[in-house]
């Protein structure tokens, strides 16, 4: 079969080797879901267990000793007054109960240590086949769930994993050495103290049996309330809109009734066990003062026996509580592992890798023959779906919600497994094709991508990231996507005005490296600073520049004042309001009464048209942080009631009325002499600075960079107009120029490019989502492009820079198979396809279905003619 040239460079795929190079073990090759919890206890840790073992041997050895001695210091050194012995069994005692000790810690630190490597494999085969399960599974699984079983509920299993050997080895080895020394110093007595722990050994499991049932019950019921928590959390908007508080409480209060009583029995018994033990660890003294007392009366006990005796019984007891609390820990970690294999006990659908051969280079036409999906109760989302695509030829798929147009697209995509019926890519079946073939064949963007937590960068470098982990390039030498690249595809996809943004916020750290960059952007500032009489005149009316004489309606008060910002944690927003030089600066200038009345009307002003529970956006142009409104709402309340402030309170004040931006907030407007005086007291706040704190500040000066400002404010020594609308965008493109003069543009691009887009990109709009999902892909340049309504976020103009990008470079070049939901996107696509109720109901040109006045007709006028 003729391959398709695609622009990858293929590696072999190396098989996957044990992590620590040793002997293949069963649970490497079977699917982690069938290996049992006791078949990780050896897993490539036996040298180690062996060690262990051997260590436990001596500590054994150790405990024992300290018996003897005890006996010996009394009945030789002491009873016989030897003073050398007595040194000389002190002198051992002392030396065997370090030694027993740290030979504890080491088989403690070795037990962490085994529990947790194996842990940690066995998380990490977990989270791989996880990721290989169907979407569907995601579907009906709460993410609250998966979370859950795999890091809260196997702390546990890695408790038992590193004690499985190492516990039951010490204690029983324990026991018999002690048992065995008891019947040494005296058989009748030794033998009736044992016999107890066989009767224990009789209850105890039957009690057991309860903890487990209700253990189970526990950790069920805990999941099911995690479960509850996370889905009330993430649907938290659907929960106020239907103000269905009262039935969620009501929901979540039946469950937690559940867990209460579970985890209340499950103590109960608990505790129940730890008396049987206790009852039973009594019962041994009582036979010693019982027996040994009346031998001792006899003159056949004597008292170093007694001693050493009771002290070898306290000792005996102490492994078989350790062995009791061992069994509760295996019970525990049973019940848990075997609920999170078999909550997790799905097969892939798809195999993820090509073994033994490279990963198909397909050709691109696609061919597709009585297509059927099916989900539950027999509903048939695609029936007998036929249709053939040639390599290159770009295809939309359209009809009304509910039609089947995405479950086809995904269906070809490899995301759903079909019912019946064959997709066929390059002749080969998609449902036999590897995910790794996929991945060197196929691209896709969905309608809502995801986005991880991370920068830009990353994002856009994710699917090439992948492809190279598989063998595979993004580009025709192999290595990663250039800057260039990630430039040119960015400016495609529309993305590269929005990355500049970011970079234009963000501040320039303290790098060598960034030297260069600053006097570019200094030299970028003498251009706007020229003003109506620059190259940039068109755009200086929307900025208003740093002036130390004129006072900045885009300036905190604090700013204003010092015309500067604060390099010193002590003067900066949050905390200048406590300095007291900078207090008693404001008293002798007079400025404290005017802050004082500004602070109190914010107060109340805000807190009045906010209201008593605003909602986040609320605070979008608020000078109150919306974690702080609560204060100010007691703080209006008492200035209402007339009552005095505390010190705190008059701090707050102070703080809001220092963080107020006239033109951005514009609660209020600022009375002129107090304008003046602030204007006036500059000159003084700075020489007082740079007497008495000369690293506190950095001053607004035009010829130096402001390393407290971001590039922007810097470009411009000044900051935008709130109130010339669309100005950003026409001042960024002017700051683009002057960058683009000085050579400076692509460092900044890279600024903007390490933007943190935050968790699941919320720092991102819709629109940004979607145009990094599209130049992700676009970088991958697959031979197959699949697109689910992926431009649906965009605005007109950037839908229409997209769809030119795809009809001018990827037609005749790469298959595109498109979800369309703006119809008049359909013209550029060679065929159209529409769907209605899972069957294809008609396909052709544009041209020819509208000619044919037949369901796209009726789809894009509403009716039939």
């Amino acid at each position: 079969m003729e391959k398709y040239p695609i622009p990858f460079i293929q590696h072999g795929i190396s098989t996957i080797s044990p992590l620590d190079g040793s002997m293949s073990h069963p649970n490497d090759s079977k699917r982690i879901t069938k290996t049992a919890l006791y078949s990780w206890v050896l897993y490539k840790n036996i040298p180690l267990q062996l060690m262990v073992v051997g260590i436990i041997v001596v500590t054994v050895a150790m405990r024992v000793l300290p018996l003897e001695m005890q006996k010996r210091i009394i009945n030789e050194a002491i009873g016989l007054k030897d003073l050398p012995a007595l040194w000389r069994y002190c002198a051992l005692y002392i030396g065997a109960v370090t030694l027993a000790g740290i030979l504890k810690y080491c088989i403690n630190l070795m037990q962490v240590y085994i529990g947790e490597k194996t842990l940690k494999v066995v998380r990490e085969r977990l989270y791989e086949h996880l990721l290989s399960l169907p979407v569907q599974f995601y579907r009906r699984t709460s993410p609250g769930n998966v979370i859950s079983y795999l890091i809260t509920e196997f702390i546990p299993v890695a408790t038992f994993i590193g004690q499985a050997v190492a516990v039951p080895a010490v204690n029983v080895l324990t026991f018999l050495a002690m048992a065995a020394y008891m019947i040494h110093l005296n058989p009748t007595i030794g033998l009736i103290s044992i016999s107890i722990y066989p009767i224990e050994l009789l209850i105890l499991p039957r009690i057991q049996k309860y903890f487990r049932r209700a253990n189970r019950q526990r950790i069920e019921h805990t999941q099911r309330l995690s479960g509850l928590v996370g889905e009330a959390v993430s649907g938290v908007h659907e929960v106020h809109s239907n103000a269905s508080i009262p039935l969620e409480k009501k929901r979540f209060n039946a469950v937690i009734e559940k867990l209460y009583k579970a985890t209340v029995t499950q103590n109960s018994i608990k505790f129940g066990i730890k008396f049987v033990n206790n009852f039973f660890m009594s019962l041994g003294p009582f036979v010693l003062f019982l027996i040994g007392g009346y031998y001792a009366i006899q003159g056949h006990f004597d008292v170093g026996a007694i001693v050493a005796f009771l002290s070898a019984y306290e000792k005996l007891y102490d492994p078989w509580k350790e062995l009791m609390e061992f069994w509760q820990v295996y019970q525990d970690s049973s019940v848990r592992y075997n609920q999170i294999m078999r909550a997790f006990d799905h097969s892939p659908e798809f195999r993820q890798v090509s073994e033994g051969r490279e990963p198909y280079a397909l050709d691109n036409d696609i061919e597709i023959r009585n297509l059927t999906f099916v989900v539950g109760g027999n509903i048939r989302l695609l029936d007998n779906v036929s249709m053939s695509v040639k390599g290159g030829e770009h295809v939309a798929l359209v009809g009304f919600s509910g039609s089947g147009k995405s479950t086809l697209a995904l269906c070809v995509a490899q995301l759903y497994k079909y019912s019946g019926g064959s997709v066929l890519v390059g002749g080969r079946e998609v449902s036999e094709l590897t995910k790794q073939d996929i991945s060197y064949n196929m691209g896709m963007v969905a309608q809502h991508p995801f986005i991880f937590d991370g920068t830009v960068k990353e994002n856009l470098l994710y699917s090439c990231q992948s492809l190279a982990m598989q063998g595979g390039s993004c580009t025709p030498s192999g290595e990663a996507p250039t800057l260039d690249d990630l430039i040119k595809i960015t400016q495609q996809v529309g993305l590269f005005t929005d990355i500049l943004a970011f970079a234009f916020r963000s501040k320039l750290t303290a790098d060598v490296s960034t030297e260069t960059l600053k006097t570019a952007i200094l030299a970028s500032r003498q251009e706007f600073q020229e003003g109506e009489a620059g190259m940039y005149a068109d755009v200086a009316e929307y900025i208003e520049f740093f002036d130390f004489k004129k006072y900045s309606q885009y300036m905190t008060v604090a700013e204003n004042i010092a015309f500067g910002s604060a390099l010193d944690q002590a003067f900066d927003q949050e905390h200048l309001h406590e300095h007291p030089q900078f207090i008693l600066f404001l008293e002798e200038h007079g400025l404290d009464a005017h802050l004082t009345v500004l602070g109190e009307t914010l107060a109340r002003v805000i807190t009045d048209e906010l209201g008593p529970e605003p909602a986040h956006e609320a605070f979008k142009n608020s000078p109150i942080p919306e974690a702080e409104y609560g204060d100010y709402q007691k703080v209006a309340n008492r200035l209402d009631s007339g009552e005095p402030l505390s010190e705190e309170e008059r701090g707050l004040i102070f703080k809001l009325a220092l963080a107020y931006i006239p033109g951005i907030h514009g609660q209020t407007v600022l009375d002129k002499g107090f304008v003046n005086r602030v204007v006036r007291s500059r000159q003084d706040f700075m020489e007082k600075v740079v007497q008495e704190y000369p690293n506190a500040f950095r001053f607004f000066s035009p010829d130096k960079y402001i390393g407290s400002l971001n590039i922007q404010d810097n470009i411009l020594f000044g900051r935008v107009r709130a109130d010339a609308e669309g100005a950003e965008e026409e001042i960024n493109h002017r700051i683009m120029q002057a960058l683009i003069m000085q050579g400076a543009l692509e460092p900044v691009a890279e600024i903007g490019l390490n933007f943190e887009v935050g968790s699941m990109g919320d720092r991102l709009s819709g629109g940004q989502r979607q145009k990094v999902a599209l130049a992700r892909t676009f970088l991958k340049v697959p031979p197959v492009l699949i697109l689910d309504e992926a431009t649906a976020a965009l605005d007109n103009k950037s839908q229409g820079r997209v769809q030119n990008i795809l009809t001018n470079n990827w037609k005749g070049k790469s298959t595109v198979l498109a979800v369309i939901h703006r119809l008049d996107m359909l013209p550029y696509y060679d065929k159209v396809v529409v769907l209605k109720a899972g069957r294809i109901v008609e396909q052709g040109t544009y041209d020819e279905l509208l000619e044919s006045k037949g369901s796209l007709y009726t789809l894009i006028h509403g009716k039939e003619d």
